[in-house]
Formats: C-alpha cells, structure tokens, sequence
C-alpha cells in the first residue's frame, strides 16, 4: 500500500523525504542525498513498463492518466508498503482519478505559503521573473513536465497535473483516509513538535517505533544547513540544469531564509492574497 507524500513543487517535500529516510535508517550519520532514492517519485516510466503504451505518449496526459490507477494495484500487489513523493493534484482527468482509497494506506500532505512557493519555483524552474512565476501558481491547468531535468538510470518523471496552488491543496484535502496536512512554516518554526507529529502519525501504519532520540536524529541529519553542505559537497540528482547555461542548479536555494516581503513587489502580493484569500486565511497565511 501506498503512502503519499503530497505537494505543490517547491513546498518541502524533498525535506520531509529525507527526515523519513533518515528516521527509517535511524541513527545512520552517513544518510546522503542518495538515499532519497528510496522513496520514488509517482508516476514515472517504471512504473508503465507493464502496460501498451508507446514512449511517445508516456509524454501525453490524456494517455498516461489511463493507467494511474492501474499502475498503483500493480505496485500494491505484492502488499508492501511504499512511500512515494508526488506534486500531482488528486484530480480527475478524462474519468480517471490519480488514486483512490484502495491504493492508498496514508497521505501526508505537505503545504507552504504560496508567496514563498513564488520565489522558490522561479529559481527552481529559471523563470524570467517573478511575475512569471507568480502566473505559473496561478493557472489552474498547469502541469509538469521535463523528461531531460530528472531522468536519471533511465528512469524518468511523467507528465504531472498540478493546477493552481489553491487548487492543488484544495484536492488532496479530498482523501480522509490516514491524512495529515503538515505546514512547512512549522516545520521551521516547531520543527521537534512538527516532525515528532510525523513520526507518530507513522508509526501505526508501518508498524514501527521511534523513540525520542531516533526523531532528534532524523532532525539533526536533515537540517537544510546540512542538506545544502551535501549538495555542495556530492551533487543532487534532483537538481536543474540551466538550459541557458548548461549549468546544475543548486537545489537547496534559501529554504528558511526565502522571505516574500522582502522579494515579491506589492502588486505581485496582493493579487495572490485577493486570489487564494479563502485557502490562506484557512493555513493562518492572511488574517
């Protein structure tokens, strides 16, 4: 059975893998970047290689969502318990859900301000501007997709529907089954009462225990002080190639230091303030 870990791009996903990572690998100094790689990413080509479609259309929406339920029964059939990152919505595309209930044993969610999102996703993506990322939260049928930035031993991600930031979390609020929604705000603010609430949350499903300690642990190891000195030090498989320059980007940008009052202009801020006003004044963003 699955267990989902759910966000909009840019929102602290890759962070929360790693504290998991390094809370499953318990008191492993030598957790890096590589190990991330034990919690995949859904949908990718692997996942397909099962079923009639064509590499062409592995690119193709309206294809591949044929076959995200089939491919997550597929993965379940050995009743294993799997995490998997995804930025995908819980949406329906042509009839076809992304998940359902059946395939799923948990899902965390994990959200963030959508100002801050703005600033993260124009680095990460090599937008011209922030006003171009700014339009990119906002599009409601937004999706995803560059096989060339995260292919990697071949295996690569596949087309992802995304919308709106408020449309994203606004779906995956839709599932009830073993959900928790986590604020990446709180992470960096409580994070030894925020991670403890993960790790306890957890704990039923995978049928293990964390003391005290193995969660201090798991904190300490993915710090994004850390997690940056890694990257520097290793590289980062996840990370963007500047198509401009021909460059890696660095992945593990300003994390707790990437303040929107002090990037984003105020024409920029009110028009997401006036667009999302109902789903962050809910996450306590607005008052």
């Amino acid at each position: 059975m699955i267990i989902w870990l759910a966000s909009y791009p840019k929102s602290g996903n890759t962070w929360l893998r790693f504290f998991i990572v390094s809370l499953l690998l318990k008191e492993n100094n030598e957790v890096s970047l590589k190990n991330l790689e034990s919690i995949k990413q859904f949908p990718t080509n692997y996942h397909y290689r099962d079923f009639s479609i064509s590499k062409p259309d592995l690119g193709n929406l309206n294809k591949i969502s044929k076959y995200w339920v089939s491919a997550q029964k597929k993965i379940n059939s050995d009743n294993k318990i799997r995490f998997f990152k995804t930025h995908n919505a819980l949406c329906k595309l042509d009839n076809n859900i992304f998940t359902n209930e059946e395939n799923t044993l948990g899902t965390i969610h994990i959200v963030r301000d959508p100002r801050n999102v703005i600033s993260s996703v124009n680095n990460h993506f090599h937008h011209e501007s922030l006003e171009e990322s700014k339009k990119f939260i906002l599009d409601e049928r937004k999706g995803i997709f560059n096989k060339s930035k995260i292919e990697h031993n071949n295996i690569f991600t596949l087309p992802q529907v995304i919308g709106s930031w408020k449309t994203h979390y606004n779906s995956w609020k839709l599932i009830r089954k073993n959900y928790i929604l986590v604020k990446y705000e709180d992470l960096i603010e409580k994070p030894e009462l925020e991670f403890k609430r993960i790790a306890r949350y957890l704990e039923p499903l995978i049928k293990l225990k964390f003391t005290d300690e193995n969660i201090s642990k798991a904190i300490e190891l993915s710090s994004f002080d850390r997690l940056k000195k890694i990257e520097e030090k290793e590289g980062f498989v996840e990370s963007v190639r500047n198509l401009k320059t021909g460059k890696k980007e660095t992945f593990f940008n300003l994390g707790p230091k990437n303040d929107w009052k002090k990037i984003l202009d105020k024409n920029i801020i009110k028009e997401v303030n006036k667009k999302f006003e109902l789903e962050m004044k809910e996450l306590g963003y607005l008052k």
